[in-house]
């Protein structure tokens, strides 16, 4: 398949057939059903499955995490909320152990009886997280749950970048909002997405706008404007750079295949 744009959620990956690789920035990661991915901040991702065809197709369970349910799990467990998470990145992948496949193969199941998940379902979510936190991705997973340190800065400061993406940038403001000096906020937010904050608004604003024109009819003048363009040729430049062709030839391919 060719290469797909978005923005992701806090989640856990597993496939069971075919392989796939997502690109954060200019890391590289690849997973197939030997491994398993986890993601636990939004981030503006590209992601393209490697491996597929009509015989073997691409068959994978995305679980999306929720920050409370690990909370909950950690604080039930007592286990211990570390502060030194500096240079965890939000996204890796690891390999699959068999207690972690055997319960993601038992929710799959439940899926068959809507009463079943209903009442068992939670409870399987809730032994893949303590197996995620007590396995390689730990430290990862406490991205999650952390109440300090500068782990929960850099979601909050994504969170603040993906609601008001449009918005002009203002590096000094925000680092002054989050407690930290201006070249340590720079630091922590490129160690965990992978991007310099200017990067990531930028991934988020050209995929917006893509979106505006794809489903809203939108121009390249007018969606480029809408998420906070002021020059259209500055716009298509980095549209180009970014999708690998023009606003208005890549929207054009885009519903030809579609249609």
């Amino acid at each position: 398949m060719p290469p797909m744009f978005g923005v992701s959620d806090s989640c856990f990956c597993v496939i069971a057939q075919g392989a796939k690789h997502v690109m954060l920035g200019e890391d590289r990661f690849r997973y197939d059903p030997n491994s398993y991915l986890i993601n636990t901040v939004g981030l503006p991702t590209v992601t393209q499955i490697d491996v597929a065809s009509p015989n073997e197709p691409y068959l994978g369970l995305v679980l999306v995490l929720d920050p409370a349910v690990v909370t909950s799990i950690m604080v039930e467990s007592g286990m211990v909320q570390r502060q030194n998470d500096r240079g965890v990145k939000a996204i890796a992948v690891s390999a699959l152990d068999r207690d972690l496949l055997n319960a993601c193969v038992r929710l799959m199941r439940l899926l068959e009886s809507q009463e079943q998940y209903r009442l068992i379902g939670p409870l399987v979510i809730r032994e893949i997280i303590c197996r995620l936190l007590t396995g390689e991705q730990g430290h990862r997973m406490r991205h999650l749950a952390t109440v300090g340190g500068h782990a929960h800065r850099m979601v909050r400061a994504v969170n603040k970048l993906r609601e008001e993406f449009a918005k002009p940038l203002r590096i000094g403001d925000m680092a002054k909002e989050l407690g930290m000096s201006v070249s340590g906020f720079h630091a922590h937010f490129k160690a965990v997405t992978a991007m310099s904050p200017l990067q990531f608004q930028k991934q988020l604003r050209l995929q917006e706008a893509r979106r505006l024109m794809l489903t809203e009819s939108l121009d390249a003048g007018e969606a480029g404007f809408r998420v906070g363009y002021d020059d259209q040729s500055q716009f298509s430049r980095e549209y180009k750079r970014h999708f690998g062709v023009p606003p208005i030839r890549d929207i054009r391919g885009l519903r030809e295949v579609a249609a």
